[in-house]
C-alpha cells in the first residue's frame, strides 16, 4: 500500500498536468511505515527521453541519485517513481515493466484532455516480468 499526503499529490497533479501532452516524471520520497509507504514530499524531473516525449519517459540516472540524496538529507527514502499517460489508462507497460526496479512502487497518473482522470500504483516483481497493481491512497479534493 501506498499513501500519498495532499502536498506532494498536488505537485505530482500540477507536473503531470503542466507537460501534457508529454509524459512527466518524478521521484516520491517519504518512510516506510509498518508495511506502507507514505510519501511526504514528489520531485518533479526531466523527462530526458530522446524521442517522441509523449509516448515514453525517461529518466537521468543522475536526476534519481540528487532525488536519493535530498531523500536522505531530510532522514527520507526514495520510496518510488511517478509518470503520466496523456490521453490514456494508467497502466504499467512492457516498457515501464522493462526499465523497473523491483524495491520501488510506481504511480502512473492518467491525464486526459489535459486534466487528471485517475491514477494507479504498481509494485514490480524482482524478475521484471510482471507488476501488481498496489493499494493506492490519495487526497480526493
Amino acid at each position: 500500500m501506498i499513501e500519498i499526503e495532499q502536498q506532494p499529490w498536488k505537485d505530482m497533479v500540477r507536473h503531470a498536468e503542466s507537460t501534457y501532452p508529454n509524459e512527466c516524471c518524478g521521484a516520491m520520497l517519504g518512510r516506510t511505515e509498518n508495511g506502507k509507504k507514505v510519501v511526504t514530499r514528489s520531485v518533479p524531473l526531466a523527462n530526458s527521453f530522446s524521442g517522441e516525449q509523449g509516448e515514453r519517459y525517461e529518466l537521468r540516472p543522475e536526476d534519481l541519485l540528487e532525488a536519493d540524496k535530498a531523500a536522505r538529507a531530510q532522514n527520507l527514502d526514495l520510496v518510488g517513481i511517478f509518470h503520466s499517460h496523456p490521453d490514456c489508462d494508467a497502466y504499467f507497460s512492457e516498457t515501464d515493466l522493462k526499465n523497473s526496479c523491483p524495491w520501488f512502487s510506481f504511480v502512473v497518473l492518467s491525464i486526459k484532455k489535459g486534466k487528471l482522470d485517475h491514477a494507479n500504483s504498481f509494485l514490480p516483481d524482482f524478475d521484471q516480468t510482471k507488476a501488481d497493481k498496489e493499494e493506492l491512497i490519495w487526497p480526493k479534493s
